[in-house]
């Protein structure tokens, strides 16, 4: 099992292409939102050009996507790690999605656990399934609960 602490939750997301990705977590990262959490994308890529265009297609009213489109989709690593610790120093619940390649997830999850301390955080860690192929089985055996299309389900 993932190492977790009493103030972490850990979730697991399994996608095919930036477009994938964005269709399950835009939801999950809308309902966040409404409940006045702090939302950090933690990526590899520069996800805004993907995510213009899959909010540009989907329905949600104007102040919903305004909203998500205020997040900060780019790859910037250590501006993410100085929200992470402003979310913390406010005692906000925050909820960090890591997007990338497994060794990519692995530094910036050790990063985090140096970041976080009093405060809710749930973690979705974010793997590409065309670089994992056979591993998906053997990382989700790490996890509880997956991030879907149908939202989040508990693991067998």
């Amino acid at each position: 099992m993932m190492k977790e602490n009493k103030r972490e939750k850990r979730l697991c997301l399994f996608f095919a292409s930036d477009y994938h990705f964005e269709m399950i977590s835009l939801p999950y990262i809308n309902e966040s939102l409404k409940k006045n959490e702090n939302v950090i994308i933690m990526t590899e890529n520069n996800l805004d050009s993907s995510v213009d265009k899959v909010l540009s297609r989907i329905n949600l009213d104007e102040e919903e996507k305004n909203k998500l489109t205020k997040i900060d989709w780019k790859n910037d690593d250590l501006n993410k790690f100085k929200e992470i610790k402003a979310a913390n120093e406010d005692g906000k619940d925050t909820l960090i999605f890591v997007k990338g390649r497994e060794n990519y997830i692995d530094n910036m999850n050790k990063n985090i656990q140096n970041w976080i301390n009093n405060n809710e955080v749930t973690v979705v860690d974010c793997y590409d399934i065309n670089e994992i192929q056979e591993d998906v089985s053997d990382i989700a055996k790490k996890y509880d609960k997956i991030l879907s299309t149908s939202g989040v389900e508990k693991l067998l």
